[in-house]
């Protein structure tokens, strides 16, 4: 019998890190209704019962000036948090996501006895590989989302276990169009094309005006077509306004705040920046194109450090071209829309199969992720005999 109830630390460093640590202390809570939780908390994570010893927005920096300008303060934190799990001793520490913070504290940890976990891999498949050394230095065990991060992991002898990924969990296998029309208010028998240029203001900047000037070229060939632009956030928002004003002030869109995933679902194509966004295209079962645009240096250098052949998560999945990508000169607006006609006859070949390898490759990845996350937690804790592949030995 253990002589305390079973102890967990988590750091979570922002919103979607909140989701998975709430989903794995429930998961955890399943099994052992007594467990502790501490650490650094959002309000998820904090409605779950986990003790927070820091707020999660003191972490939740992004962008280089800022991060300088909070470095002594997030320097305190880390310190502060090595010396309280120190001297609580947890069971496991959590590290989810926030890697640049996260990492380094596991490190420290790890040194003094601690079982550490980093739940998400970083793009250490992508780029910036030899970071994986430091990763295996400073944990005990990864958890990926995805396939693919596992064999990477496996080639460096880096402990890492596959558990799916909760987005697949969260989004059905079938899913709703019909539904998806109905809410937004989009009739079953006209054409519909979402654009999504993106969550960041580099992003929205860079390729709101093509994402625009393609939709105006697929009118021609679909005068009835619905286009749908879902904007993260009120300053996207307004900065998309700002750029459809300038170059297509005459374009009839419906912006959306938020419901990007109704909008991949209502849709017979989308016009997307790459990122999860991909991933979540590709679980609603919406065919898709990905533009990408950065400024010419930038994309000089990324060629140069990034190690994939493909940067859509669709694309890395199936190990081929799945989605066309069109990146920096190649993203204009002749060859989206080209990429992008075939795609809006929802009705073809082409695009049944398409929907087809989508839904076994959500097949693939919908592992009930919160509970193989509570597991490996409780393995590397003691509390349960450990297993292969996901099944008891």
């Amino acid at each position: 019998m253990q002589s305390r109830p079973l102890t967990i630390g988590l750091v979570a460093g922002e919103t979607s890190g909140d989701i998975l640590g709430a989903g794995l202390i429930r998961a955890l809570k399943d099994q052992y209704p007594d467990a502790r939780f501490v650490g650094v908390a959002g309000p998820l994570m904090q409605a779950e019962g986990c003790e927070a010893w820091f707020e999660m927005e003191e972490l939740a920096v992004m962008g280089v000036v800022e991060v300088l300008e909070r470095l002594p303060r997030l320097l305190k934190i880390r310190k502060a948090l090595t010396q309280r799990f120190s001297e609580l001793k947890p069971d496991v520490f959590v590290g989810i996501d926030a890697p640049d913070f996260n990492i380094t504290l596991e490190g420290r940890l790890k040194q003094r006895g601690i079982k550490t976990i980093h739940y998400v891999s970083p793009s250490v498949w992508a780029w910036r590989q030899n970071r994986v050394f430091k990763i295996g230095r400073s944990t005990n065990l990864v958890l990926a989302f995805l396939p693919f991060e596992k064999a990477f992991y496996d080639r460096y002898q880096v402990p890492c276990r596959f558990i799916g990924h909760t987005m697949a969990d969260a989004m059905p296998l079938v899913s709703d169009r019909h539904s998806a029309r109905e809410q937004l208010g989009i009739a079953d028998n006209v054409h519909c094309l979402a654009l999504l240029p993106g969550s960041r203001n580099a992003e929205v900047e860079m390729l709101s005006a093509d994402f625009l000037k393609t939709a105006i070229l697929l009118k021609e060939t679909y005068p009835e077509l619905e286009v749908l632009v879902p904007l993260v956030n009120a300053k996207r928002r307004e900065q998309f306004e700002r750029i459809k004003s300038e170059v297509a002030p005459d374009l009839k869109v419906r912006l959306l705040d938020g419901q990007a995933r109704s909008a991949m679902i209502a849709s017979d194509a989308a016009l997307l920046a790459s990122g999860t966004a991909a991933l979540e295209c590709m679980l609603a079962k919406c065919p898709m194109v990905v533009g990408y645009r950065m400024k010419p240096f930038t994309f000089w250098l990324a060629k140069r450090l990034i190690k994939t052949p493909y940067v859509s998560l669709p694309n890395l999945l199936a190990g081929r071209e799945l989605v066309t990508e069109l990146l920096q000169d190649d993203c204009s607006p002749e060859k989206l829309a080209a990429a992008l006609t075939p795609l809006l006859n929802n009705d073809n070949d082409h695009t049944r199969a398409l929907k087809q390898t989508f839904t076994e490759l959500h097949q693939r990845i919908r592992c009930d992720a919160d509970r193989q996350a509570a597991q490996a937690v409780l393995e590397l804790a003691g509390y349960l005999p450990a297993q292969t592949n996901g099944k008891e030995q």
